[in-house]
C-alpha cells in the first residue's frame, strides 16, 4: 500500500489541479444536459449496446429453484448498461471498460473491467451468468422471469443527484418496476408474479454518488452539515424501501454505504498531499449506515412478514484497503485505467487512458469502481454472511 501512495505522490505534481479541473467540468457537463436528460417515460425499447444474458446454470431435476429471480436497483456499482439506452455522460459503453468481459473482451455499459456484483449474485443464486439491464432491447422471456436490474451509474437516494448527472433516479427505478411487473404477469401470469414478489431477492445498492458527487464534488448541498445530509439521505433511501415493500416484494438486501471517501478518486480530490482516505466522505457514510440500520427494523415492523436486511460491507472494504495483500492485490489506492488517480466514465477511456500492466494486482478498475476479482471477493462475503440467511 505504501509503495502505491509513493507511486501516487510522484505523479501528483503538475497533474493534481488538472485531474480536479477534469472532473469538475465531467460533472458540470452533466449538468448543462439536465433539461435534455432522458427522465424515464414507461418505455423500454430504447436501442442500447446489447448484453446478451447466458443460460441459467442447470438445475438438479425436480428441484425447485429456491430464488426464482434477482432484480435490483441502484448506480454504477449495479449497472449492467441501462445507461446505455439514456442521454447522459456517465457511460461506460467504450473501451477500455470491459477489458476482460467474456472472450470478446467488449464493453457492455458495466462500470468495469468485467463482471459486476449482480453478475456474481446471479450466479451464486443458480440463475444465470449475467443480470441483464431492463433497458437492454430485446429482452428474452427468461430474462424477465429470472430478473433484471433497473440501476442507472450516477444515481443516489437524494433526488438530485440523479438530476444534476442526467441519469435515472430511484423514484423513475420504482416505476419500471411496476412496468416489469406488468410484463412478467404477461410473460409467466400471476403465479410467476407472486413467486418473484414472495421469494424473489430485492437488492439495492446506492449513496456513493449522493456523497461523492452531489455533497463534496458539486457542493449542491452545502447548507446542509455532514450529520443533516446524512439523515436527508436516510429519509429518502426509507421512502425508496417503503414504496418497494409496498410494491410487494418480500426479500429485500439493502447494501450498506462503502467507504467512499478511500476511493481513488476521492483520495486525490480530498486526502491531500498524501492522498490518504477522506474523513468527512467515510463521516457520512457511517452516519448513513447507522441511521439506515434503525430505518430497517422500523420497515420490518411496518412490513410483517417481509425481510428486509443491511448487509454491511464498510468494515470488509476497508480491510481490503489496508490489508490489499491478504486478498491477493497489490494495489489498493490507485486505479488500474490511466494514471489511477481520476480517471472515471469518459476520463477512461481508450484514447487517453493507458490500462495497467497486471489488472488481477489492482483492487480498483477505474478511479472509483473496484475490479472484477474484487467485486468477485466481496460477493462471496456478501453471500455467505448476508445473502444465504435471507434466502433461507
Amino acid at each position: 500500500m505504501a509503495m502505491g501512495v509513493e507511486r501516487a505522490t510522484r505523479r501528483m505534481q503538475g497533474r493534481n489541479s488538472m485531474s480536479a479541473l477534469l472532473v469538475s467540468l465531467l460533472l458540470l457537463a452533466a449538468a448543462a444536459v439536465v433539461s435534455s436528460r432522458a427522465t424515464y417515460t414507461g418505455s423500454s425499447s430504447t436501442a442500447g449496446a446489447t448484453v446478451t444474458a447466458t443460460a441459467a446454470p442447470k438445475k438438479r431435476a425436480g428441484k425447485k429453484q429456491q430464488v426464482p429471480a434477482l432484480v435490483v436497483f441502484g448506480d454504477s456499482i449495479v449497472d449492467p448498461g441501462n445507461n446505455n439506452a439514456i442521454s447522459t455522460i456517465v457511460k461506460a459503453n467504450f473501451a477500455p471498460y470491459g477489458h476482460d468481459f467474456g472472450a470478446d473482451h467488449r464493453p457492455t455499459g458495466r462500470f468495469c473491467n468485467g463482471r459486476i456484483p449482480t453478475d456474481f449474485i446471479a450466479s451464486r443464486l443458480g440463475l444465470k451468468q449475467l443480470l441483464p439491464a431492463y433497458l437492454a432491447p430485446n429482452l428474452s422471456r427468461h430474462d424477465l422471469l429470472t430478473g433484471v436490474s433497473f440501476a442507472s451509474g450516477g444515481t443516489g437516494y437524494d433526488p438530485l443527484t440523479a438530476q444534476l448527472a442526467s441519469v435515472i433516479s430511484m423514484t423513475d427505478q420504482l416505476r419500471m418496476f411496476d412496468e416489469y411487473k406488468a410484463k412478467v404477469r404477461a410473460a409467466g401470469g400471476d403465479a410467476a408474479l407472486s413467486e418473484i414478489l414472495a421469494r424473489g431477492v430485492f437488492a439495492v445498492c446506492a449513496g456513493s454518488d449522493d456523497v461523492a458527487n452531489t455533497y463534496f464534488t458539486m457542493r449542491a448541498r452545502s447548507s446542509y452539515s455532514h450529520a443533516s445530509y446524512a439523515s436527508l439521505i436516510v429519509a429518502h433511501a426509507t421512502a425508496f424501501l417503503d414504496g418497494l415493500l409496498a410494491a410487494g416484494a418480500r426479500r429485500v438486501a439493502v447494501i450498506s454505504m462503502p467507504p467512499i471517501g478511500c476511493v481513488p478518486s476521492q483520495r486525490t480530490l480530498s486526502g491531500g498531499m498524501g492522498r490518504g482516505c477522506s474523513p468527512g466522505h467515510n463521516e457520512i457514510a457511517e452516519l448513513v449506515n447507522a441511521g439506515m440500520g434503525t430505518a430497517v427494523e422500523s420497515l420490518k415492523a411496518k412490513h410483517p412478514g417481509a425481510r428486509v436486511m443491511l448487509m454491511d460491507i464498510y468494515g470488509y472494504l476497508v480491510d481490503m484497503m489496508v490489508r490489499p495483500d491478504a486478498y491477493g492485490f497489490r494495489e489498493s489506492t490507485l486505479g488500474c485505467c490511466g494514471t489511477g488517480m481520476m480517471e472515471v466514465a469518459v476520463l477512461c477511456n481508450g484514447v487517453t487512458s493507458a490500462v495497467c500492466g497486471d489488472v488481477e494486482e489492482y483492487l480498483f478498475w477505474d478511479s472509483y469502481h473496484p475490479t472484477e476479482k474484487a467485486y468477485r471477493i466481496l460477493v462471496d462475503f456478501v453471500y455467505d454472511n448476508y445473502l444465504k440467511d435471507l434466502i433461507a
